[in-house]
């Protein structure tokens, strides 16, 4: 019998290798003959870089860069020598988790260290592939210090680097991309990116996004319109106009300089790295397939990790069955969505501390691997 595994990490207890190779001990208690296949896992947001480059052979780089706020953070990626592929999750760079929440404003916030990132792999690893992950974000300044970083220069009308954060927006006058670095203008970008608003506007990145972030009502009216100048600029740079496309708005605007400067295709991030792994084939050739994330509720049909598993395995009609630390009431819609059965994993009331300790978690994911794997052969008789 052969099995497919991938499950989303369970967060603060779990990695996805971890939740794979317990399911797969499981497995192999009920049919020790079984042929068990773990393919770590992500939705593309936080443990995209270390699941991708766990799965498909590869290494993590730590690098210092330039914090949201200028200051040094440690920033990782995933580095694949056989493909020479990098995958960055945008949030290490320019995260808002880097960003204490009374120092949170968009207006001073800068993606210039996910430009450096990106850099450092183009010129010390040789990556022309970049898968990107650009989920939560601190900045709202489209991208523009990503750019900086990769050698484009945004000028004032003095001929000046504008200053970095959305405020420097605001006395943009020119856009010169002569200096973009030769190793980037030749490579590919995959960016994951499960929100489809546009730039500017009610649905714009400032106005939907920015108050998290820290921004007053005068400040998303005021990065609207200086957004709003940035992409006529742009236009008449580059002579693209993605300032409505689907993404342009997330992570303050990075997908629009994506779009707009970079090789870049946009896609959901399961999706993406359902496809960057080559998970389709594994999951075509199972006779079961076992998916699962720290909570299933009504929420993880929303391009969740299981869903998305879920979907592919339903193209070539195999049987899915989900694990789950914590099972809500509308968690029965995934059922609609692909997924055969459910399993919560915990055996009996217990803290939440109790629960989350990794070394339970394991155990009893496992146990509860092993038992439904028994039900489903004893099913088939």
């Amino acid at each position: 019998m052969k099995i497919t595994v991938a499950l989303d990490s369970f967060k603060g207890s779990l990695s996805s290798l971890m939740a794979g190779d317990a399911v797969k001990a499981g497995c192999l208690l009920a049919d020790p003959a079984a042929k068990v296949s773990v393919s770590p896992i992500a939705d593309g947001g936080e443990g995209t870089a270390q699941a991708l480059a766990l799965g498909m052979g590869g290494e993590m780089i730590s690098v210092s860069v330039t914090g949201p706020l200028g200051n040094p953070v440690t920033a990782e990626y995933g580095y694949i020598p056989e493909t020479k592929t990098a995958v960055l999750e945008m949030a290490s760079a320019a995260g808002i988790t880097l960003v204490s929440p009374e120092q949170r404003n968009p207006l001073h916030t800068t993606t210039f260290g996910v430009g450096e990132l990106i850099l450092h792999a183009a010129k010390e690893k040789g990556c022309r592939q970049f898968v990107v992950g650009i989920g939560g974000s601190a900045t709202n300044d489209g991208g523009v210090g990503m750019l900086s970083a990769l050698g484009i220069a945004f000028l004032d009308k003095n001929g000046k680097p504008i200053a970095r954060g959305a405020e420097g927006l605001s006395s943009l006058d020119r856009i010169d991309i002569v200096g973009l670095a030769p190793e980037i203008a030749d490579a590919r970008f995959f960016v994951a990116c499960d929100v489809t608003n546009p730039l500017c506007g009610e649905k714009g990145c400032s106005a939907v996004f920015g108050p998290q972030k820290g921004a007053t009502p005068d400040t998303v009216r005021t990065m609207d319109a200086d957004l709003s100048r940035y992409a006529a600029l742009t236009q008449a740079v580059t002579g693209k106009d993605a300032q409505n496309a689907a993404g342009a708005g997330a992570a303050g605007g990075l997908g629009f300089a994506f779009l707009s400067y970079l090789n870049a295709e946009l896609k959901s991030g399961i999706s993406l790295v359902i496809e960057q792994t080559g998970l389709e084939e594994k999951i075509k050739d199972a006779d079961l397939v076992i998916t699962g994330e720290g909570r299933l509720d009504g929420q993880s049909v929303m391009g969740k990790v299981p869903v998305g598993i879920a979907t592919v395995a339903k193209k070539y009609k195999k049987p899915v069955l989900a694990f789950s630390g914590c099972i809500a009431p509308d968690a029965r819609l995934c059922n609609g969505y692909g997924i055969d059965a459910f399993f919560p994993i915990l055996p009996a009331p217990c803290t939440l501390e109790d629960a989350m300790e990794p070394n339970n978690a394991y155990q009893n994911l496992k146990n509860t691997a092993e038992q439904a794997l028994r039900l489903f052969l004893a099913a088939k008789g």
